[in-house]
């Protein structure tokens, strides 16, 4: 949710550092890789397994955040003579560089997924190979699963294609300079096309009935050798560029459930419970909710931009628990099969630098497009996924939340005692006296306790800051 940021003292930066080494500890966080990976790696580096296809002519583009170094993804759009698109889609081949059964693999199999904390990553590879060679860095000639796309005037996908191929990015974008160029006209047409491509492939989720979240990104940043929050709205570039992703996604579950043996990522639909809770939610917010409007058509009516309508957007990813993998072999279709936000099948497979699960997906892809069999190793692994996956993805989580619980903390940690103005936005079903509020000033949510009387659903109060205390109480408060 959008707030006001409030800068810390170095002396708090110098706790919150603190607290972040033992919150990595306590999560069981891995730390260094040993010496036998690393060996490894650097042996990869010096003698990857390069494709034969040269597809390095392609002018790609990559769209990242400024500091990132493990590009995954890198892109060219084009017209195609007798009408609709033709997408170009480059993705890592880490695969060219991991040994099945090696050491770098099974660190990779211990790890899951790169975790992320304000002052440090802890990467799924070695940086020497996930921010070197693997990566679709500019300038650098790397190995890359090719997805090549033909679409339709509406942007539909008319045929699929995925090979391994020699690529070579000639620019890395940022999204807030990808934005302004496409929005001043001078961005060169592969780009441009990225907003005429995305808004068709966002039509078309509208009508299949899926839904994308535009949750305002909570960003913990350095700032004076400390810390601080910040918030970023997500640009229209955002979700044209996450369109290209769920596109590939899409036609990579399409590819495995045609040939009989795949991984998906599935959503099972969210219990009536948990949009009526959205609905109080709506309305403790005040946004406007008829009854006949669906749930993604709301969505799509939100600005992130408004305090009120980010608050509620942040509430919607409740209905997103329950995601998980689904395995299949043997011709068997898979149950669940759909991933309900997208109304589709659907799988990982963008991002397999950053997490374990899009290496396998993307090999299986590539033998069915070739019409042969999956390779052994990505066959006898596929069962074990699942439960290791779900394990990556709730560290990572829990990562994620606990660093802004700290972070907020030493936010606040010197206003306890003071009173702020707030909306009580949820109340818990069966402690009426529990509930969660959002403050006005600066734009805080919090867990609120009352020591007599219900809370009042939607209703603005005043409530007194009880406690904030990185890495011991998190943000509480009571009415004043």
């Amino acid at each position: 949710m959008p707030r006001r940021p409030m800068h810390m003292t170095g002396a708090d930066g110098a706790d919150l550092r603190a607290a972040l080494r033992d919150l990595r500890t306590r999560l069981g966080a891995p730390t260094e890789f040993p010496a036998a990976v690393l060996a490894e790696a650097e042996r990869a580096v010096r003698e990857p397994r390069l494709p034969d296809l040269d597809a390095t002519d392609l002018p790609l583009f990559t769209i990242d955040p400024p500091a990132s170094r493990d590009l995954d993804q890198a892109l060219h759009l084009a017209r195609r003579t007798r009408g609709g698109y033709r997408v170009h889609y480059a993705i890592a081949d880490v695969a060219a560089f991991v040994t099945p059964g090696g050491a770098l693999d099974a660190e990779a199999h211990h790890r899951v997924a790169t975790l992320y904390f304000p002052d440090a990553k802890v990467p799924l590879h070695p940086a020497l190979l996930s921010e070197g060679p693997a990566s679709l860095l500019p300038g650098q000639t790397c190995p890359a699963l090719l997805w090549r796309f033909d679409l339709d005037s509406a942007g539909r996908v008319e045929t699929t294609e995925v090979r391994r191929a020699l690529v070579r990015s000639r620019a890395k974008l940022d999204y807030e300079g990808a934005q302004q160029a496409i929005d001043s006209g001078t961005a060169e047409e592969s780009l441009a096309l990225l907003k005429d491509i995305g808004r068709l492939r966002e039509t078309l989720e509208q009508e299949r009935g899926g839904v994308s979240l535009n949750v305002p990104e909570q960003e913990i940043v350095a700032h004076d050798g400390s810390y601080a929050l910040a918030y970023r709205a997500p640009l229209p570039v955002d979700g044209w560029n996450a369109q290209i992703s769920l596109m590939t996604g899409m036609a990579a579950a399409e590819l495995m459930l045609a040939a009989g043996a795949g991984i998906l990522r599935t959503l099972p639909h969210a219990p009536d419970g948990a949009v009526g809770r959205l609905r109080r939610t709506a309305g403790a917010l005040r946004i406007d909710w008829p009854h006949h409007v669906p749930y993604a058509e709301l969505v799509r009516s939100l600005d992130p931009h408004l305090p009120s309508h980010a608050a509620f957007l942040q509430e919607c990813t409740a209905l997103l628990r329950g995601a998980g993998y689904t395995v299949f072999t043997g011709g068997t279709v898979p149950d669940p099969v759909l991933h309900a936000a997208v109304a589709a099948p659907y799988t990982h497979c963008t991002a397999p630098l950053r997490r374990l699960v899009d290496r396998y997906a993307g090999e299986l892809c590539v033998a069915a497009v070739a019409g042969a069999e999956p390779p052994p190793w990505a066959l006898s692994a596929l069962d074990a996924l699942p439960q290791r996956m779900a394990g990556g993805t709730k560290l990572a989580n829990a990562a994620e939340r606990e660093c802004v619980d700290l972070v907020e903390a030493a936010l606040m940690k010197d206003h306890v005692g003071e009173a702020f103005d707030a909306t009580v936005i949820d109340v818990d079903d069966h402690a009426p006296l529990v509930g969660t509020v959002h403050l006005e000033e600066p734009a805080v949510v919090g867990r609120v306790e009352s020591p007599s009387g219900p809370l009042p659903l939607g209703d603005r109060i005043r409530v007194r800051l009880t406690e904030a205390d990185p890495g011991r109480a998190k943000v509480r408060f009571a009415p004043a």
